[in-house]
Order: C-alpha cells, then sequence, then structure tokens
C-alpha cells in the first residue's frame, strides 16, 4: 500500500486524471479501426507523451492500451469487423446479439467486462506482481507450447456441433500459418518465389476478410438494401453492470485466465480470449445458446482480454519483460522519461511504480463510464440502412488492411480470405478455428521445436518439469471432459 499512498501524490492532479480519460476516447476510437488497435495508438502519442511529466504521461499510453483493447470489440459487435484480433473471439456472440436487436446489450456487456476484467487484472498486478513474475520466469518453451495446446482445444470448443468442420479449419488455419520463412532455418515454406509470402499472411488481413468481407459477400447476395437491423430504444445500458452480477463465476474464472496469460511474455491476449471462451462454453448449459448471443460468451471473452493487460504489465514492471508488443512502447516511454523498469523501479521511485498502478485502474473505471455512456452513439451506426453501412464496412476494412504495411498484396489477402470466408460459411465451417490456428500455429510450433533443442530432440522434457506436465495433465484432462460431455449430450 506503500506504492499506492505514493502513487497517489503523484497521479491525483486534474493533468493526470484528465488525459487518462483523453487517452480511455482515444483508444476506444483507434480500436474500433481495424489494423490500428492499441499498439499503433500508444506509439502515435509517444512523442507527445514525451513532453508531460511522468504520472500525465503515463496515464495517457496506458489508458490508449486499456481503451483500444476494448475498442475492438465495438466494431466487432456492430458491423462483425473485429478492430484488433483479440476482438475475434468477442465477434462469436456479440454480432448475433446484435443481430437480434440488443446491441446496445452487446456493448454494455463487452464494455463491462473488460473493465471489471481489467479492474481484476489491477488488483492482482497490485498485489501479486512480484509473486506472478517470479513464477512466469519458471516458464520455457516447453510450459509455453503446453499453453498453446489449451488455446487450440478451443477449436474443439468453438466448433463443438459439428466438431470434423472445425477441425478442417482449424487445420487450415494451422497449414497457413506455415508459410514463409522458417524462424529456425531461415528457409522460405510454401512461397513459390514470390516475395510477398516471405512474412506469410498478416493475421489482421486474414481476420478482415474472414469476418467482415465474407459478411460483405453474403449481405450482398441477400439484397434489401434499405432494410436496418431491428433495434430496440436506444439508451446507455447500465443495466449490464447488473447482468454482469449474472456471470460472476465465468467473469472472475475469465479474468484468472486472462491475467495469468498475460503474465507470461509473448503468450498474447488471443490465447485467454479464446481459451476463457473454451471454458466458458464447456461449463456452460446447452440452453444458454453459446455462438448465438450468449451474455457469458461476451463475459468470458472481453473479461480476459483486458485482464491480460493488466497481466502484460507485471514481467513488464516487476522483470523489465514486456509482456506484449504494447507493452514493449510502453517500457520505452518509461525509459525515455529516465525510469527504469524492473526492481530499481519499485526501490527508488516507488511514487512513479504507485502512479502506474493507479493509471491503470483509473482508466479501467473511465472505460466503464464513458463505453456505457457512449453506447448510444455507437449503436446508432445501426440506424443506417444497408445500403449505407456495406460500402462503409467495405470502405474501413481496405483503409485498415492497407495501413498495417502499406501493402497492396495484404488487400488482396484479405479480399481472397472473404471469398473463402464466404464459402466456409455457405458450406457450415466455423471461421474462428482458423484464426485460433493461424496465431498459435507459429508459437506452438515455434515452442516445440526449441523444447526438442533444449532436450536434443527427447520428448521427456515436457514431462520432466513440473510445470509442463501439469499442464499437459490439463489439456488432458479438457479434452477428456469434453469428449465425455459430447457424448453425454448425443446420447441425450
Amino acid at each position: 500500500m506503500e506504492l499506492i499512498s505514493q502513487g497517489a501524490g503523484l497521479f491525483f492532479n486534474p493533468l493526470a486524471i484528465g488525459l487518462t480519460a483523453l487517452g480511455v476516447l482515444l483508444g476506444m476510437i483507434i480500436g474500433v479501426l481495424p489494423g490500428l488497435g492499441p499498439l499503433m495508438g500508444i506509439i502515435l502519442l509517444l512523442p507527445v507523451a514525451f513532453h508531460l511529466p511522468p504520472a500525465a504521461a503515463m496515464g495517457l499510453l496506458i489508458a490508449i492500451y486499456v481503451g483500444g483493447s476494448c475498442g475492438g470489440s465495438i466494431s466487432a459487435i456492430l458491423l462483425r469487423i473485429p478492430g484488433t484480433p483479440l476482438a475475434a473471439a468477442t465477434l462469436l456472440d456479440g454480432y448475433p446479439m446484435a443481430q437480434k436487436g440488443r446491441a446496445q446489450d452487446a456493448i454494455g456487456i463487452a464494455i463491462s467486462a473488460s473493465a471489471f476484467g481489467g479492474l481484476i487484472g489491477g488488483v492482482v498486478l497490485i498485489f501479486f506482481s512480484p509473486i506472478l513474475a517470479e513464477f512466469a520466469l519458471n516458464f520455457a518453451p516447453p510450459e509455453y507450447f503446453g499453453m498453446t495446446l489449451l488455446g487450440l482445444i478451443a477449436i474443439i470448443v468453438v466448433a463443438k456441433e459439428s466438431p470434423m468442420k472445425g477441425f478442417i479449419a482449424g487445420a487450415l488455419g494451422l497449414l497457413t500459418s506455415t508459410i514463409g520463412t522458417d524462424d529456425f532455418t531461415n528457409v522460405y515454406r510454401f512461397t513459390f518465389g514470390n516475395h510477398n509470402l516471405f512474412n506469410g499472411f498478416h493475421i489482421v488481413a486474414m481476420v478482415v476478410g474472414l469476418f467482415a468481407i465474407s459478411e460483405v459477400i453474403f449481405q450482398v447476395q441477400i439484397g434489401n438494401f434499405l432494410s436496418k437491423p431491428i433495434l430496440e430504444k436506444i439508451k446507455a445500458p447500465f443495466s449490464s453492470i447488473k447482468i454482469i452480477g449474472r456471470h460472476l463465476p465465468n467473469l472472475f474464472r475469465s479474468s484468472a485466465i486472462g491475467t495469468l496469460f498475460g503474465a507470461l511474455p509473448g503468450a498474447g491476449g488471443v490465447i485467454s480470449s479464446f481459451t476463457a471462451y473454451a471454458v466458458a462454453k464447456s461449463a456452460a448449459k446447452p440452453e444458454e445458446g453459446y455462438g448465438e448471443g450468449a451474455e457469458g460468451g461476451l463475459v468470458a471473452t472481453e473479461s480476459a482480454n483486458n485482464a491480460c493487460c493488466g497481466g502484460a504489465l507485471i514481467p513488464t514492471l516487476s522483470l523489465g519483460i514486456p509482456g506484449d508488443g504494447a507493452t514493449a512502447v510502453l517500457m520505452g516511454a518509461l525509459f525515455l522519461l529516465g525510469f527504469y523498469p524492473g526492481p530499481e523501479l519499485f526501490e527508488y521511485h516507488k511514487d512513479v511504480a504507485g502512479g502506474i498502478f493507479l493509471a491503470y485502474i483509473s482508466s479501467n473505471i473511465f472505460l466503464l463510464i464513458l463505453g456505457i455512456v457512449m453506447t448510444p452513439l455507437f449503436v446508432s451506426v445501426l440506424r443506417f440502412p444497408k445500403a449505407y453501412l456495406i460500402p462503409a464496412v467495405l470502405l474501413l476494412s481496405i483503409i485498415g488492411t492497407f495501413a498495417i504495411q502499406s501493402s497492396v498484396f495484404d488487400l488482396w489477402v484479405m479480399f481472397g480470405f472473404g471469398i473463402l470466408g464466404y464459402f466456409l460459411r455457405r458450406g457450415g465451417y466455423p471461421l474462428a478455428p482458423i484464426i485460433i490456428g493461424a496465431i498459435l500455429g507459429p508459437i506452438c510450433e515455434a515452442n516445440f521445436r526449441r523444447s526438442l533443442l533444449i532436450s536434443d530432440n527427447g520428448y521427456q522434457i515436457f514431462i520432466d518439469r513440473p510445470i509442463s506436465a501439469v499442464i499437459l495433465s490439463i489439456v488432458a484432462f479438457m479434452l477428456v471432459f469434453i469428449i465425455y460431455k459430447s457424448f453425454k449430450v448425443r446420447k441425450n
């Protein structure tokens, strides 16, 4: 608590609090736009932060991190465009809920779950960061390999109604992840001499293509361009906080998953979101209708998503090891301001460390307030007929995808995956497993190969290491549980 008391004197001033609120707002706007996301937002405002007092600077940047991580869910829910890859899991239940006329509830639940998940991650950050940071140091390639297997289980859960089609879609995602330059041998794989494929397919181009462009094709095929979605009376959905109260076990469980994955450098929010969704869906009753607009699906993905932010700050601040790309830039901002993340920060600059903690907590509080108040503005987008929405979605998709690398090839990838997504949806194949496979494939392969290099090609390393053995046991237990539950449902 000494850190908090010292940080309060540094953070609680009009400039720092005002910039934190502004940062949340900017982060949400940046997160909505595909291809940008919190990382790009932090980079863009880094020069501004350099000229601010430490507490105000970190408040602004951390608020963009928090707001941007949640903002991607807004466009995913309303337009089926995940603003960030993190929002791909949110889309599974968010978009169907919006199509049922509950767009404001969907956004309200997503924002509330993000804020509460972030607050839970913040509490863990403040009170348990040294313990979790030390625990994270025990993770080596075998443990990371096990964690990615946990994430890959989400493929089975997401496609529980049609496991074979889900398996095929997941395998397709894993195959696409092998395209590009091999990180170990520097050999080009499946590039066919095309230099555009040397780095593989960009994940944002794939996500936007599979979800947004395929939806555009579907809507054009359906026609009826003057139609509008059915909307309830638009108002600020403060009732979403009450809805969250009905899903407290899911909220705490998913937030714990998000914090744990966030505390592991390089694990990422996508794994935590899909893992939390898989666990929540496995524990849910069939009548909850996961994948058809379930409230629990939104609570799971969004609470894990933003709790991951708090988790990612744990190794960043405690050890000087960035948890993800955004926290790497935040760490760079601390260097520019004259502070060094790690034990030195907590020993010699307790006020700055405490100020960062308070900035993170305050960002999530502002996210809850501003997000819910602004929900009617977001939902009002759906008042426009499809004749206006479809071109807008197409334009946003093109701009967002091109902005990543200024590459026309990325646009072709986007359109290619859009057409592929359209035909897969026509055939009843789920699209989420493709994204899960494409994101987790490289992480899984790299850590598997590193493990074999460490052990001189001995598979015993996965069992000899206690944490790895526990994780693989959990994977095996979850597989058995999912198979048993699916047989039980079929029998009934």
